[in-house]
């Protein structure tokens, strides 16, 4: 089994080859960086200090996807005050075409 765990926009990702993973949205998706924390090939561990030197290869799937809906609700009992707001998260979907 193969894996390694990065960090893309300050976040930690556990990929596999050929997996597809939603990150925050890419500010330029024609820049994929991503900075390779930890590798696993089979029982070998390689393990950074902070980071390794071994690349993984991302493909951008899709620039723009939207996340589900968050209904947020704000009420206050006896004054009729009613706020009623929603938000959905922007994503990017990559995928993992090679680590190493």
């Amino acid at each position: 089994m193969k894996y390694a765990v990065v960090r893309i926009g300050g976040k930690q990702y556990r990929v596999e080859e050929g997996q597809e993973i939603l990150v925050d949205k890419l500010a330029d998706p024609k820049k994929v960086g991503a900075e390779v924390l930890l590798t696993v090939d089979g029982g070998k561990v390689n393990v950074g200090k902070p980071t390794l030197k071994t690349e993984v290869k991302l493909k951008v799937a899709s620039e723009l996807e939207k996340g589900e809906k968050i209904e947020i609700y704000k009420f206050k009992a006896k004054s009729r005050y009613k706020r009623h707001t929603g938000f959905r998260a922007q994503y990017s979907r990559l995928t993992v075409e090679k680590i190493g």
